[in-house]
C-alpha cells in the first residue's frame, strides 16, 4: 500500500509541472511570458577587401605546330611522346634518298654549265680580238657575248638548283624551332607526310613561362580599370598587383603572376573580355591545356558590411531578421555585390545604420514579438 501511494504522489506532482510548462506557450510559437529577447546591432561601413575568382584556361608561352615542309616517308624517330627537346635538336626524319639525287643532279648540272661559259667566255674573246682587226663583224660579237651571258644564267640557274635540292635535305632532317615539351605524335613511322597533312606532326609547348587567359564582365572590368591609377591600360597594368592561380584541385600555385595583356575588344555573344596573367614555370608543373582559377583582389572603400554569420539563405537568397516599428520579427532579403572575410558587401536591403537581428534568430518566425536583450558591437 505504501508503494502505490509513492507512486500516485509522484504522478500527482508531474501534472501541475506539465501543465505549467505547456501553459507557457502560445498556440503561434511565441511565448506568453513575454517577447521573445534577442541582440540586435547596426549596419557598419568599412573597407573591404572582395577576392573575386574567374575560370582561366592555361597555354605556355608557345605552341608550336611541327610539319614537314617536303614530302616522303617518315624514316625515323627520335625522342619519346611528353620528352623535353632543346632548340634545334632533331625531332623527325623524312627519307631523303630522291633529294640527294636531286642534288646530285644539280651538281652535274652545275658542272656542265659551267663548262659550257667556259667555252663561251673563249668565242666571245676571240670574235672580239678579231673584229679590232675586221676579221669578223660587229653583229658575230654581239652574238657571241648573248651566248656568254645565257652560259652565265645557266650557272646561275644551276647553282640555284643546289640550293633548292640542299634546302629539301636539310627540310628532311625536321629539329626542334623551341624549347619545349613533345606533344602526341600523330604519324607513325613509315607514314607518307606531306605539307598539305591536314595534322601536324607533333606540338611543342614551351612552357617555362605559362599564359592563363580568363574574362571578366564589364561591370567588373570596369572596377578593375577604376583600381589602378594610369591614363591608359597600359600604364593600368603596370601598377597592377600580383596575382594568384589556383590549380584545378583548389590549391594555391607556388608562384604569383603578373597580368600583362587585355584584348583589344569585348566579346559581342558573352559581354566579357579577356585578360592575360603570366606565371613562371622553372618547375614543368603547368602544362598547356591545364584549367585553374585566377584569383583577384579588390580592395573598396567605405562600404555597408553586415556579418556573413548573422545571415540565413534560402533557395540562393539571402535574408537578414529585423524588427517593424510594433517591435515584430521582419525576414528581409538583401543582395550583396561580395564577401569581405567574415562580412557580406550589401548592396541593397539594408542600409548603414540601419538595425538588424545579430544573434538569436534561429527560432524567430515572421511576426513573432521581440524586445533587444542588448547591444552589441561588429567590426
Amino acid at each position: 500500500m505504501k508503494r502505490n501511494f509513492v507512486v500516485k504522489s509522484s504522478t500527482l506532482f508531474l501534472v501541475p509541472m506539465l501543465f505549467m510548462s505547456c501553459s507557457n506557450r502560445t498556440g503561434e510559437g511565441g511565448y506568453t511570458g513575454g517577447p521573445a529577447e534577442v541582440n540586435f546591432a547596426a549596419v557598419k561601413t568599412g573597407d573591404a577587401q572582395v577576392k573575386n575568382e574567374y575560370t582561366c584556361a592555361i597555354e605556355g608561352r608557345s605552341n608550336i605546330e611541327i610539319r614537314p615542309q617536303v614530302t616522303g616517308y617518315l624514316s625515323k624517330i627520335y625522342m619519346e611522346e611528353g620528352a623535353y627537346v632543346k632548340a634545334g635538336q632533331p625531332l623527325f626524319k623524312v627519307e631523303d634518298r630522291i633529294y640527294r639525287e636531286q642534288l646530285n643532279n644539280a651538281k652535274a648540272s652545275l658542272q656542265s654549265a659551267s663548262a659550257s661559259l667556259l667555252t663561251a667566255k673563249i668565242e666571245l674573246d676571240r670574235k672580239t680580238e678579231l673584229v679590232r682587226n675586221k676579221i669578223v663583224s660587229e653583229l658575230q660579237v654581239q652574238e657571241a657575248n648573248a651566248a656568254y651571258l645565257g652560259a652565265k644564267a645557266a650557272v646561275a640557274q644551276a647553282e640555284s638548283a643546289i640550293q633548292s635540292a640542299q634546302i629539301n635535305i636539310d627540310f628532311a632532317l625536321i629539329k626542334a624551332p623551341v624549347s619545349g615539351y613533345v606533344g602526341r605524335f600523330n604519324y607513325r613511322l613509315g607514314s607518307l607526310l606531306s605539307p598539305t597533312n591536314q595534322q601536324a606532326l607533333t606540338v611543342i609547348s614551351d612552357n617555362q613561362q605559362v599564359y592563363a587567359y580568363f574574362s571578366l564582365s564589364e561591370n567588373d572590368f570596369v572596377a578593375f580599370q577604376n583600381q589602378h591609377p594610369g591614363n591608359s591600360i597600359a600604364e593600368k597594368l603596370k601598377g597592377t598587383s600580383p596575382v594568384t592561380l589556383l590549380l584545378s584541385d583548389g590549391r594555391p600555385y607556388d608562384l604569383k603572376g603578373k597580368i600583362d595583356a587585355v584584348e583589344g575588344q569585348f566579346n559581342k555573344s558573352t559581354g566579357s573580355i579577356t585578360l592575360r596573367a603570366k606565371f613562371d614555370n622553372p618547375k614543368g608543373i603547368l602544362r598547356s591545356g591545364n584549367t585553374g582559377k585566377v584569383l583577384l583582389e579588390r580592395n573598396i572603400m567605405q562600404v555597408p558590411l553586415l556579418p556573413i554569420a548573422s545571415t540565413v539563405t534560402y533557395q540562393d537568397k539571402i535574408f537578414v531578421y529585423t524588427a517593424d516599428k510594433d517591435g515584430k520579427v521582419v525576414q528581409l532579403p538583401v543582395a550583396v555585390s561580395g564577401k569581405s572575410g567574415d562580412n557580406f558587401i550589401l548592396s541593397s536591403g539594408l542600409k548603414a545604420g540601419d538595425r538588424y537581428i545579430a544573434q538569436g534568430f534561429e527560432r524567430l518566425q515572421a511576426g513573432m514579438p521581440v524586445v533587444e536583450k542588448s547591444p552589441i558591437e561588429h567590426k
